[in-house]
């Protein structure tokens, strides 16, 4: 028996056909007609460990293992099976072995099974056309060419970009117009496609446009934030063409060139004053071209949606996606984030760090790592920073919670004297605010020395003027005069007249001769 294992092993060192002849004790025209078998059949080493010399030599020599019970693999048919949604060759190969043993007929092992079919499927590929699964896919694009919308006031020619998808297992498509090919417009695309369908594909195949896929190399794709969120949230993947290569989405190809044909050449001669007037338009021109019968086969697209591809579309969510904006930011000393005007806190512990924020017409979240550290319902227009105290610093919320009743309160656990003070600090200055530094102040010398001495020191400060000073205060609890206890005068002043304080007699000498 011809080792064609060994063969195979010595033709990848490099050994010339003679030395491989008398290696294997085989002759060279053997040799020779194994080498062109090999190349045929895309044989080469090193072989899978479980492939025997045997099998080796059904796979060159199908005709011979037919001879020798064993029943060959239909490779047509499995080629038209894999187009079948979730048919697997693992299936195939499992089914294929019931067959050959109703038959009484060795199946080949999955191995072997395997080879053979993807023999077949290289030696076909460049004149079989592989039909998609239902459901699997939808490309999306651009339509190269434009429509004019004029504007109803200035009469401006305004410019409307034709967003086309198609599906390629019932060439069923959707196509509308926008003013612009920005994010926005490019999302809202993809969500009126879906709504138009009634259900998801599993794959999303777009172009490299920078709305969608912000880098795409040979190891790498990182696509748009807010297209990616936009996928997770219908739950289909995002496989982006390769650059360059408009064959990893012909259809959506296809499509545009007939979109171009059947509705923007065919609406060349009319006039349009909104976008709302054009998507009409379209879409009567979009089912006129959907019932359109096909030229080589029954049915038209729409009776291939409904019948082959519809009922494999995943269903739609419970809601549709809300449009949301991504962009990053670093926390400055402030704690505050702005979107379009309005500004927003965060914890401060995040001051210095760089943070992602997403934004919707609703609401501004704000991302650290991936986790939410803040959000706020948000705010249209001019308005005052929108700071939550659990956001601030302790000192920072102490200050925000002072008030007029906030110091008063507290004045009054104290005693009269600081009460009164109190009000002579509020009420020293024209605008109120104002003079919280100083009421806080005093509160803080409470924490440094006791609320008894806070009250001797105001009431000795009283004892001076009636507006004292925090300054004062200070200078009164610093010397320790709020401790020494003023000295009673016991003798009682008799009023000399009927006013209090009337010269006598003594005054001026009186009763005192020279």
């Amino acid at each position: 028996m011809v080792n064609y294992r060994e063969i195979l092993r010595l033709r990848s060192l490099d050994y010339s056909q003679r030395q491989v002849a008398a290696s294997v004790r085989s002759s060279r025209s053997t040799i020779s007609e194994v080498y062109q078998l090999a190349d045929r059949t895309g044989l080469s080493w090193p072989l899978p460990s479980d492939m025997s010399d045997a099998d080796v030599g059904n796979l060159l020599y199908p005709e011979k293992a037919f001879k020798s019970g064993r029943k060959v693999p239909d490779c047509s048919y499995l080629h038209q099976e894999l187009a079948k949604p979730g048919v697997t060759l693992t299936l195939l190969w499992s089914e294929y072995c019931e067959q050959c043993h109703s038959e009484q007929l060795i199946p080949y092992q999955y191995t072997q099974f395997c080879e053979y079919y993807r023999t077949y499927a290289r030696r076909t590929k460049a004149t079989m056309r592989i039909k998609r699964k239902p459901g699997e896919l939808l490309e999306v694009d651009w339509a190269g060419k434009t429509i004019s919308v004029v504007d109803e006031i200035t009469g401006e020619i305004i410019p409307a970009y034709v967003f086309v998808a198609s599906l390629p297992c019932s060439l069923y498509g959707y196509a509308e117009a926008f003013p612009s090919m920005v994010t926005e417009n490019w999302i809202n695309a993809h969500i009126h496609t879906y709504r138009f369908f009634g259900g998801v594909t599993r794959i999303l195949v777009p172009d490299n446009l920078k709305t969608g896929v912000i880098k795409h190399t040979r190891s790498e794709i990182v696509l748009n934030r807010t297209y990616q969120e936009m996928a997770e949230h219908y739950g289909t993947a995002v496989i982006p063409a390769r650059p360059e290569a408009p064959k990893d989405k012909p259809s959506a190809e296809g499509t545009v060139g007939v979109i171009s044909t059947w509705i923007i050449a065919a609406l060349r001669n009319e006039k349009f004053f909104s976008f709302a007037e054009l998507n009409h338009a379209i879409k009567e021109k979009l089912d006129e071209f959907h019932s359109k019968p096909f030229q080589k086969k029954k049915g038209s697209r729409l009776i291939a949606f409904e019948e082959e591809e519809k009922s494999f579309l995943l269903p739609l969510p419970a809601s549709p996606y809300e449009m949301a904006v991504w962009s990053t930011a670093t926390i400055q000393p402030d704690y505050l984030i702005t979107v379009e005007k309005c500004k927003y806190s965060v914890p401060f512990e995040f001051i210095g760090h760089t943070v992602d924020i997403r934004y919707t017409s609703k609401t501004i979240e704000v991302f650290f790592q991936n986790n939410r550290i803040a959000s706020h319902v948000r705010r249209y227009g001019r308005c005052e920073p929108q700071i939550l105290p659990e956001h601030m610093p302790d000192n920072h919320r102490k200050f925000l919670a002072w008030n007029k009743d906030t110091f008063l309160d507290w004045a009054e656990t104290v005693g009269q004297s600081t009460l009164l003070v109190m009000k002579a600090f509020l009420s020293s200055c024209k605008v109120e605010q104002q003079s919280y530094k100083s009421c806080g102040a005093l509160m803080k010398l409470a924490d440094r020395y006791s609320v008894i001495r806070i009250e001797d020191a105001c009431s000795r400060a009283l004892s001076y003027t009636p507006n004292p000073s925090l300054k004062s205060i200070q200078t009164i609890l610093k010397t320790g005069q709020d401790k020494v206890k003023p000295e009673k005068d016991t003798a009682t002043p008799q009023p000399s007249g009927r006013y209090g304080f009337t010269r006598g007699a003594d005054y001026f000498g009186g009763g005192r001769h020279d």
